[in-house]
């Protein structure tokens, strides 16, 4: 399945609430397939960034390392859209209609840390 097949089939499912607020504390509450696939995601960055490390004691050619930096951050990113549409989806929609317009300061707090 590709990576797009896949990030579609996760954005269908995560249609239903992801987050709630449980006394002060905010947790996610994401399918066992979506959370699977986050995990699996996260497991295949943490290998390449073991990758990474192996590289640079190996004195791997400084472009080679660099290039699986650029992956590394890539992959990343993908996990952190997918998180964000989720969050959207979900979390701020409920949390705007409940009044609460704190969430868009917050939401962007979020976003320009995503984007430096």
């Amino acid at each position: 399945m590709s990576m797009e097949t896949e990030m579609q089939e996760l954005r269908d499912e995560s249609e239903a609430d992801c987050c709630s607020h449980e006394g002060s504390e905010r947790k996610s509450h994401h399918s066992e397939k979506v959370k699977n696939s986050l995990i699996s995601r996260l497991n295949r960055i943490e290998g390449q960034v073991r990758g990474i490390k192996g590289m640079i004691e190996k004195d791997t050619y400084c472009d080679d390392v660099l290039n699986q930096i650029a992956s590394v951050q890539s992959a990343l990113n993908g996990v952190g859209k997918l998180l964000l549409e989720h969050h959207l989806k979900s979390c701020v929609i409920e949390r705007i209609q409940e009044g609460d317009t704190e969430v868009i300061t917050e939401l962007m707090t979020t976003m320009n840390k995503l984007m430096r």
